[in-house]
């Protein structure tokens, strides 16, 4: 259980690297930065995700979940406002288009990782 962790950890930094690099507007100042946040989001999203789905449940229902894009955007926001200087988001429009993007790495990553590990 412990490896599977370190292996999303890293996978999700691989996919807030490979983000950085796609967008202008979103900046990390290295791959230990990208750990860093890969760790902050991880326990951003055992501890505030759910109390924020919990919440906007009504919402979410009614946009037929796609407004869990908008608490992943909120959860990337709160990463880099922990994180300071070395992680920038330049707007939440920015986090928006880079929440979806993540998803997309993430589902790739995991796919082509974790599926092979496994059998």
């Amino acid at each position: 259980m412990f490896t599977r962790w370190i292996l999303s950890l890293i996978l999700n930094a691989i996919a807030l690297w490979v983000v950085a690099q796609i967008f202008e507007s979103f900046h990390i100042g290295g791959f230990g930065t990208a750990i860093l946040a890969a760790f902050i989001l991880s326990l951003l999203n055992v501890i505030v995700k759910p109390i924020l789905i919990v919440l906007t449940l009504p919402l979410t229902v009614l946009t037929l979940g796609l407004f869990l894009f908008v608490i992943n955007a909120i959860t990337l926001m709160i990463t880099q406002a922990v994180i300071g200087e070395t992680f920038i988001i330049d707007g939440f429009g920015t986090a928006l288009i880079a929440a979806i993007v993540l998803s997309i790495l993430n589902i790739l990553l995991t796919k082509f990782v974790k599926d092979p590990l496994t059998s």
